[in-house]
């Protein structure tokens, strides 16, 4: 049943009369107890200190409906709700705080009179109320949980506009100089096309010059040959041995003689086209044959060798059955040998001993067992046997763990550890990765800071934090797998920035060159597919490297095809970025940093020549000295260079001065290389 269907039971006349004259006695001592005040225009004003007990207890006995001169009309109790919620509301301050929550609660409040009022359905009606307050409630906690969110949403979402924005200004401006290197390329390309017309046509007249020319020199020595054949005709004729008879048959030849030489010029002509066709078959039918002789020649030297590999090979055989004859002795011999003078065995055996194999030298293994004290100690008496066997016990004992080099201060940070730590017995592989993750934090750190950590102490901070009680295992387990690959480019840097050999700007330096270098090749690449020309590769190269030379571009150019084995067409620039299974780059990468390594150390050179001859020099010094053999360096790289090379700060200087040699070598360990230009 719905709550449309439930409707309250029908009161009789007599009792609606007692009700209605009971309940409008009640109501008329209710409303003249209370403080409602009837104004002269007819309205009500006041407020409703205890209106709900009031009432209540006076809508009680209420009737439903009052007939009132044959119309329906309101029932008292209604209206005096409709009352009090109309001054509620107009009472509240439309322009405050939380005014839909005061307007809910005035709503409440009616809603609660209503309730207490039919007290036949308050369960239903309270159940209602209950369940809008949890509903509510609910909801409230979900708003003041999203009100932070709606913030940090409209903060993401300006910074992402923001740098929306700076993308697009960005790609405007890439896109902008981009179509103006297409439109001055279009022009060079125009005027090439241009240029290759004209000369285009200048090789068709001259070609017809040339046929021209070459035709009328052919005219020019038939001719010749023509007039040579018929003065030495003539000079014939003079002969007086000859008779009239002849004379006239010579003069008949005469007559013919033009155009029988033609006609034989002709002939020979197509003579030799035959016979040069013909040699040019057979030199290509017969280019790879080997004439008689030299195949006679071959056959008899391989006869030669044939029988002398036989006479070898039987004196062979002859000398490994004496061997084994001997060898067979020895071993039946031995064992009498060793039998008789069981002091052969012993380290330190005086020369009158019979000794049948080279004797160890046991001082090599001073180191393993701990010194010449422990290893007299252990060696004292023994057979060869037993200190072979002595030592790999020892052996044994020290690949499984690492003796901890102490808490020292001259023990680095990274290795201070005491007693036993087990070997992890790292690969290649595991030390590349620690490596390359080890450089990712250490770059993003000295992004974040300004006070840079050296390397030991971050390699010390990062094996706490990632395997905490087993940092020193980590630690001891990769310096000697370190010191195992040192062959590694990778590797052989790490170890040279930890020890202090090289500084950290070393890995930073190539890191950005190979980085500016792909950046550029992804620039040159206009169509997007991952591939440049050999050209465009080239042009690229010369773009991002303009201080190399055109051997130092040629080489890079030579090693890239060969590493792709391309074909001569495209080159897939992208792939050169590939490692190999140990995290190597190959050979075009390495090529690119030793090319930045030379002109590093030249560049030092170059500043060499340029202190040569000073003692001391001084910040000043050195910096006139850069300008010098680089004007066009910029004041902030040649301050780091100073920081370099006096390592302090700038301000601290004070006139400091240190050796040439000193400088030069701070210097030669750091990332220190020629400006570009601008």
């Amino acid at each position: 049943m719905s709550l449309k269907d439930l409707q309250l039971p029908p009161l009789l006349h007599s009792e609606s009369l007692s009700v209605s004259r009971g309940s409008q006695r009640h109501i008329t001592n209710g409303i003249s107890k209370s403080k409602f005040i009837k104004t002269n225009a007819g309205e009500t004003s006041g407020s409703l200190s205890s209106w709900p007990a009031e009432v209540t207890n006076q809508i009680v006995q209420k009737p439903r409906v009052i007939k009132h001169h044959g119309s329906l009309t309101k029932p008292r109790f209604l209206e005096q709700l409709e009352s009090h919620l109309k001054r509620e509301l107009e009472a509240l301050d439309t322009h405050g705080f939380k005014v839909q929550e005061l307007r809910l609660q005035v709503f409440q409040e009616v809603f609660g009179y209503l309730i207490e009022e039919f007290k036949t359905y308050k369960p239903i009606f309270s159940a209602i109320k209950n369940e809008y307050d949890i509903t509510l409630a609910h909801l409230r906690d979900q708003i003041r949980d999203l009100q932070p969110l709606r913030a940090k949403l409209v903060l993401v979402s300006e910074q992402c506009e923001k740098r929306i924005l700076d993308q697009r200004v960005q790609e405007r401006d890439e896109l902008r100089a981009l179509k103006k290197e297409c439109l001055r390329l279009q022009r060079v390309i125009e005027s090439m096309r241009g240029q290759q017309t004209a000369l285009q046509i200048q090789v068709d007249h001259l070609k017809e010059d040339l046929a021209t020319q070459y035709q009328l020199y052919r005219d020019e020595r038939d001719a010749r040959k023509l007039l040579i054949t018929r003065i030495s005709t003539m000079t014939s004729t003079q002969d007086t041995e000859h008779d009239d008879n002849n004379e006239g048959y010579i003069e008949e030849d005469e007559s013919e003689d033009p155009v029988v030489v033609k006609m034989a010029l002709q002939v020979c002509r197509e003579d030799l086209t035959k016979v040069q066709v013909e040699l040019n078959r057979l030199q290509a039918e017969y280019s790879d044959v080997v004439p008689r002789r030299d195949w006679d020649n071959l056959n008899h030297i391989h006869e030669e060798t044939l029988i002398k590999l036989e006479t070898l090979q039987t004196d062979f055989d002859q000398l490994k059955s004496e061997y084994d004859a001997l060898l067979e002795v020895h071993r039946q011999s031995a064992p009498a040998v060793l039998h008789s003078n069981p002091s052969v065995l012993q380290h330190g055996s005086d020369n009158k001993h019979i000794v049948t194999t080279p004797r160890p030298n046991w001082e090599q293994c001073l180191d393993i067992l701990g010194g010449s004290e422990r290893c007299k100690e252990l060696f004292e008496g023994q057979s060869s046997q037993k200190r072979m066997e002595i030592l790999l016990q020892q052996m044994n004992g020290q690949n499984e763990f690492f003796t901890g080099l102490g808490t020292s201060s001259d023990v680095p940070i990274y290795l201070q550890y005491d007693g036993k730590l087990k070997k992890l017995k790292l690969k290649k592989a595991d030390v590349v990765r620690v490596i390359k993750d080890i450089w990712r934090e250490k770059t993003s750190e000295n992004e974040k800071n300004d006070d840079v950590r050296d390397l030991q102490t971050f390699l010390h901070s990062y094996l706490v934090e990632h395997y905490k009680d087993k940092a020193g295992e980590w630690a001891y387990s990769l310096m000697e797998s370190i010191q195992n690959n040192l062959e590694d480019d990778l590797i052989c840097l790490f170890n040279d920035i930890l020890i202090g050999k090289v500084d950290e700007s070393i890995y930073h330096g190539q890191t950005q060159l190979l980085s500016h270098l792909l950046k550029v090749l992804i620039q040159s690449d206009t169509t997007q597919c991952g591939s440049l020309t050999v050209l465009e590769f080239s042009e690229a190269l010369r773009k991002a490297f303009p201080l190399k030379a055109d051997q130092d571009i040629e080489e890079l150019l030579a090693v890239a095809q060969t590493e792709l084995k391309s074909n001569g067409v495209r080159i897939a620039y992208q792939t050169l970025y590939t490692e190999d299974t140990d995290g190597r780059h190959k050979e075009f990468l390495s090529l690119v940093k030793k090319q930045a390594t030379a002109e590093r150390l030249q560049y030092i050179s170059e500043l060499r020549m340029q202190l040569e001859g000073k003692g001391e020099v001084d910040a000043e010094h050195l910096r006139t000295a850069f300008k010098i053999i680089d004007p066009s360096l910029d004041p902030e790289t040649l301050d780091w260079n100073i920081s370099v090379a006096f390592q302090t700060k700038e301000c601290e200087l004070q006139d400091q001065a240190l050796n040439t040699e000193v400088l030069l070598q701070r210097l030669s360990v750091a990332h220190v290389n020629r400006a570009g230009p601008k």
